[in-house]
């Protein structure tokens, strides 16, 4: 387990949503990503004692599941999981690498990926992220950043 300082933490959460691609970012409004120490009682209770570590979580309402009507809320929150990440790391680099790898993920549920659909993502299968959309709503059709291998 490699402990970081919350500022340096919450500085790679913010540089991995700065280094995400541009034509992304211009897709993304109002969505918050914050970092709390570990998911609370409703969240370990929601995945259950066999839900394994939780990194981080996505709530709000999907990019894709927006419909013309869809505005005045507050806004979409990713949740990044400094002590659970810094459980599975033993390196700073490894904590740079799955906070990377955590936000990318999350940002995935933002477009409406489900976690099956991520994990292919991870593994290297790159889907078209602009299947599904009516043209009015597909943005340029780009490939998920590449998530690096966790080195072993």
């Amino acid at each position: 387990m490699f402990v970081m300082d919350r500022e340096a933490f919450a500085l790679l959460v913010k540089e991995s949503v700065a280094e995400l691609p541009k034509e992304f970012k211009k897709l993304m409004h109002n969505i918050a990503v914050i970092v709390e120490d570990e998911p609370g009682p409703d969240e370990r209770e929601r995945f259950g004692p066999g839900g394994g570590r939780i990194l981080g979580l996505y709530h709000g309402v999907p990019f894709r599941h927006r419909g013309p009507y869809y505005g005045n809320l507050a806004p979409d929150v990713i949740v990044i999981y400094k002590r659970s990440i810094e459980s599975v790391c033993d390196t700073a680099e490894e904590v740079r690498r799955q906070v990377r790898a955590t936000v990318i993920h999350e940002i995935g549920h933002y477009f409406g990926f489900s976690d099956r659909e991520l994990r292919e993502i991870e593994h290297g299968n790159e889907p078209d992220l602009t299947r599904e959309l009516p043209a009015s709503r597909r943005g340029p059709r780009r490939r998920m950043p590449r998530i690096p291998d966790k080195e072993t």
